[in-house]
């Protein structure tokens, strides 16, 4: 049995992260369909989710002043739409790394039907600026991006 008390975080499976959740009353529009904004809160979860899994620790890089990752590009295609109530998966996979950014492709499923998918880039910046990502962080993304973790 899983400890209720510990927010859920999902895993990898070979080089995909996979993450669940479900469709909340607050996610939907008056006629219980998944607003389309809220697509982009899923994945943001989602990829947060898989660089903590993947040994990436934002938090203390943003403490220490080190830098922080933001959505430089997002693109997202809608293929089907999700509904009040529904279990979702994201599946998150690491297609591209840069000395300041990373590339994730992002599809949201139910079950095996495709409802979305997007591809973002994050580019790593400090004091508002590009930045090399952390030397160990590089080394992680490219091990995602071949083999997983």
């Amino acid at each position: 049995m899983s400890d209720v008390n510990h927010p859920y975080e999902g895993a990898f499976v070979g080089r995909t992260h996979h993450f669940a959740l479900r469709v909340y009353f607050e996610d939907t529009d008056v006629a219980g369909i998944v607003y389309h904004a809220n697509y982009l809160k899923f994945i943001e979860r989602a990829r947060s989710d898989m660089l903590r899994a993947a040994g990436i620790d934002q938090r203390a890089a943003i403490e220490s002043g080190e830098g922080v990752y933001v959505v430089a590009e997002a693109r997202i295609r809608y293929s089907a739409p999700a509904k009040l109530d529904d279990a979702l998966i994201v599946l998150s996979e690491v297609r591209q790394v840069r000395a300041a950014s990373c590339t994730i492709q992002q599809r949201v499923m139910r079950g095996t039907q495709l409802l979305a998918e997007a591809e973002i880039t994050a580019a790593f910046l400090s004091e508002g600026r590009p930045k090399r990502q952390p030397r160990a962080w590089v080394e992680i993304f490219a091990r995602l991006e071949k083999e997983g973790p």
